[in-house]
């Protein structure tokens, strides 16, 4: 193909056609200047000249590039295989990184719907040395001396959340909600779309989110100033939010408006979330450091005991992006691992492609020798091999983003629940450019080596008249075999370890049962049901009618199901002992709770039906609860004084010991757990309104419809909720890790697919140009055994090249699934070890194809070929 003019060639060949003209027109007579003069009006304006030229060239690499795709285009489809195999393998790994790239921009990379959202941040603590969680949410003490004496920040809200109920008319349901306090909606930044938001003098106002107003009052705007019952009264509704607002969870219903008076703040009650907005040009450490600083005063201004000054001189601020806090480690560790697992299996895709484009570009030896020897540049062949590049990258992107729009939705249904932002991840403009990016980068990937070595030809390979391979190693085929080879052994090395890990965490014994088990909370609200002991019968009531039912063995109730909901912590003083009390963790049971979950009794008894309707002082601990209180010593009859609801003039005995139970997840230790019955030590001490109950049956997985009826028939007004069984929870504890486990493992075995068929390709290639050589030696006496050594050989050797990067790769990388692992080393030589063997194993079976084929040759028919 011949290319175009540049402006030099053009303005040359102006200048000479001026010269020619003026020369005819002086040998007619005219002078020097009046013949120039006369060539110039001749030809008329030479800037016209030039803009038309420019016009042409502005469209003329475009035209010659359309150009050539087309002849690239033609030229793939008389080679049907080769297109399909390289559109095919670049397809699955572009669709897979642009979907995971979409949903890593959009969960991770955009900025949270709120002005200025990097100066939003959320504050925690840590109190090394203390026993303390590592990280703590905060208390009412921290929230007002922050938001009072800070210079750093504009603007703090403290927030909890959770489920309560919800009557509208007849309708009942328990919603998810928030009770932020009212500074909520001026630190993020955010005003209701409709009504207003609350101010400090607000009490018993909420703002509804518009999917509620949508849902329940069908959009009606007279909803503002209605009240209905939300959680424990009725409440006014002030305000609507807009449709984009979701905190802190997208499917946040409803925020109660709250305030924190000085007058209510109870020094060291700790636990609360709390969001900052910093002022602008503060950063993280810094607030930090002065949070740290103002913190050393609360003693002074609070008071309270000994210990709470001793945990304030322990105290540091922790202070991190509101983002992360809303994601959570796990999550953000499982996305950045996939989409880093999918660009490996785009870039052995790129390989595996770059080595057909290498085979190709040998095969079409012949045609590029004589285009080059014809005057072809190798700028112009460089184009050519390009343009075909370009071709099946731009296949593969388009049939990518089909693959794409068909697997993003399944992705988004099967990934955990709680990721935020996950529902607004679809196919969108960003997805089709970012695949076309990556259309730009598989071309290159692809195609640059193979241009570059086919544009230039050896001449000489001519007059040998294209003779068979004499056995010279192709070394750039071998390097991206390598490279595949390592690249699928990291990935496979990553799978294993969560494979493994992810068999250790069901092998955990979690001190309960999880199979045969229903549970379930509805919340009663009739005006009997004012005290302990009315609610305990309530509840004893509907346990014997549970127990009625059909393969019903056992019930009980919990105030905090585990791996659903945990428990709150309290501090329980020690005799003799001024430390502020020894941290341990509460819930309330009754019924037959222990039985029913299967959790050993190991000294003592459980409570009694007496005990749930009658006040008294009994209680229950769990092993570590029972060793962290009474080290060495019989805890049965001892008494302690939990301080909860504060204060802790409240006496218990213990009258039994139970093991110990994972509350929030399998990964960890078991609980120091104290449990208390239905009714205190008097009957308006507290009373369970609505605790899970716990139903034994192997009709768990539909026992729903009786339970409901139940409930319909004893307490009409109560919705029920949280229905789950027990195994569902346990897969639910463990999604983060399965979901990442699978997603990756998938991954892996394209990867690990992608790197044998490479190989395969590569030693096929090496067989077919051996062929004559092949064929030489076989008659001169070599035996079909030695011909397949030799090719395996030549395989095992580039795949063990791999496997030894692969390993050192793996090693550098793995570290990064620490967060996900169970009970596993990220550098675990037996899983090293394993999967290496895989690899070397899978390599030598892509290895031994082509070696087979090679021994069959016969000798005769490779000689005549020649």
């Amino acid at each position: 193909m011949l290319g175009r003019r540049s402006q030099r060639d053009f303005e040359d060949e102006i200048r000479t056609h001026l010269d020619l003209e003026t020369e005819r027109l002086r040998a007619q007579g005219m002078s020097a200047a009046d013949a120039e003069r006369a060539a110039r009006r001749t030809f008329g304006n030479v800037g016209v000249a030039g803009d038309r030229f420019h016009d042409g060239q502005r469209f003329a690499a475009l035209e010659d590039t359309v150009r050539d795709v087309k002849h690239a285009w033609r030229a793939l489809l008389r080679t049907p295989g080769f297109l399909a195999a390289a559109v095919i393998t670049l397809a699955l790994a572009m669709g897979a990184t642009t979907g995971m790239f979409n949903v890593v921009n959009t969960v991770l990379l955009d900025p949270l719907p709120f002005p200025d959202p990097d100066r939003l941040v959320v504050v925690n603590g840590t109190a090394p040395g203390s026993d303390l969680p590592e990280e703590f949410g905060l208390g009412g003490d921290f929230y007002l001396h922050y938001g009072e004496r800070s210079n750093n920040i504009e603007g703090i809200f403290m927030w909890a959340g959770g489920t309560s109920t919800l009557r509208a008319d007849d309708r009942v349901e328990r919603i998810l909600m928030a009770w932020p306090t009212n500074d909520m909606y001026a630190t993020l930044g955010v005003r209701p779309a409709l009504g207003r938001a609350p101010v400090p003098e607000d009490e018993g106002v909420v703002v509804i989110s518009d999917q509620l107003w949508s849902t329940w009052f069908g959009r009606d705007p007279s909803v503002i100033g209605r009240s209905y019952f939300v959680s424990d009264g009725m409440k006014e509704i002030i305000g609507v939010m807009p449709p984009e607002f979701g905190f802190p969870e997208d499917n946040t219903m409803l925020w109660v408006a709250s305030e924190v008076r000085l007058d209510q703040v109870s020094p060291g009650q700790l636990g609360m979330n709390v969001v900052a907005r910093m002022k602008p040009g503060v950063t993280p450490n810094q607030l930090a450091t002065e949070l740290t600083a103002l913190s050393k005063e609360l003693p002074e201004r609070f008071g309270g005991p000994p210990s709470y000054a001793r945990m304030i001189e322990q105290h540091s601020a922790v202070v991190g992006p509101l983002l992360d806090d809303m994601l959570g480690p796990a999550a953000k560790t499982s996305l950045l691992v996939l989409l880093g697992a999918v660009a490996v299996v785009l870039l052995i895709a790129c390989a595996n492609v770059a080595n057909l484009f290498l085979v190709r570009a040998e095969s079409r030896r012949r045609d590029m020798t004589v285009r080059r020897a014809i005057g072809a540049s190798r700028t112009q062949l460089i184009r050519v091999q390009m343009a075909e590049a370009f071709a099946v990258a731009l296949a593969a992107g388009v049939l990518a983003v089909v693959l794409s729009a068909i697997t993003l939705p399944m992705f988004v249904r099967a990934a955990p629940e709680g990721i935020p932002r996950l529902g607004q991840v679809g196919l969108d403009v960003r997805a089709v450019a970012g695949a076309f990016v990556l259309v730009l980068i598989a071309t290159l990937a692809c195609g640059l080596v193979p241009a570059i070595r086919a544009s230039a030809p050896d001449l000489i390979w001519l007059r040998e008249g294209g003779r068979g391979s004499t056995g010279r190693r192709q070394w750039g085929r071998d390097i991206l075999v390598v490279g595949q080879t390592a690249l699928a052994l990291v990935l496979l090395i990553g799978s294993a370890l969560l494979v493994h890990s992810f068999q250790r965490l069901r092998n955990v014994d979690p001190g309960y049962d999880i199979e045969d088990i229903y549970t379930f909370q509805y919340a009663p609200q009739q005006p009997q049901l004012n005290d302990g002991p009315s609610l305990g019968q309530l509840h004893l009531t509907m346990m014997d009618r549970l127990r009625a039912l059909p393969g019903v063995t056992d019930v009980g109730v919990v105030n905090n199901i585990p791996l659903d909901e945990g428990t709150g912590s309290v501090r329980v003083p020690m005799e003799g002992r001024d430390d502020g009390g020894t941290l341990v963790n509460l819930t309330f049971a009754g019924g037959d709770y222990f039985r029913a979950m299967g959790i050993d009794v190991l000294q003592g008894r459980t409570f009694t039906n007496h005990e749930a309707v009658t006040p008294n002082t009994s209680i229950i601990a769990s092993r570590s609860a029972a060793e962290r209180l009474w080290p060495d010593q019989n805890p049965l009859g001892r008494v302690v004084r939990p301080r909860f609801a504060g204060q802790d003039t409240l006496m218990f005995t213990v009258v039994g010991v139970v093991e110990d139970v994972k509350q929030n997840e399998w990964r960890e230790e078991g609980q120091a757990l104290l449990y208390l019955p239905l009714t205190g030590p008097t009957a308006d001490a507290w009373g369970m309104g609505s605790p899970a109950y716990v139903v034994k049956s192997p009709r768990a997985e539909s026992l729903t419809n009786d339970v409901r009826a139940l409930v319909r028939e004893l307490a009409p007004e109560a919705p029920v909720y949280r229905e789950y069984t027990m195994a569902f929870l346990a897969r639910r504890s463990m999604i983060q890790l399965s979901f990442t486990m699978l997603t990756l493992g998938v991954v892996s075995a394209l990867a690990l697919v992608l790197g044998a068929v490479g190989l395969y390709g590569v030693l096929s290639y090496v067989v077919a140009q051996r062929t004559r050589e092949i064929g030489v030696r076989m008659a001169l006496g070599a035996t079909a055994s030695a011909v397949r050594r030799q090719i395996v050989a030549q395989g095992t050797t580039v795949v063990l090249l791999g496997v030894a990067i692969g390993i050192a790769a793996a090693l550098a990388t793995t570290r990064f699934l620490a967060a996900l692992l169970y009970d596993v080393e990220a550098v675990d030589p037996v899983m090293f070890a394993a999967m290496s063997l895989i690899m070397i194993g899978v390599g030598g079976l892509a290895s031994y194809m082509p070696a087979r084929r090679a021994s069959s040759v016969d000798p005769i028919e490779a000689l005549r070929g020649d």
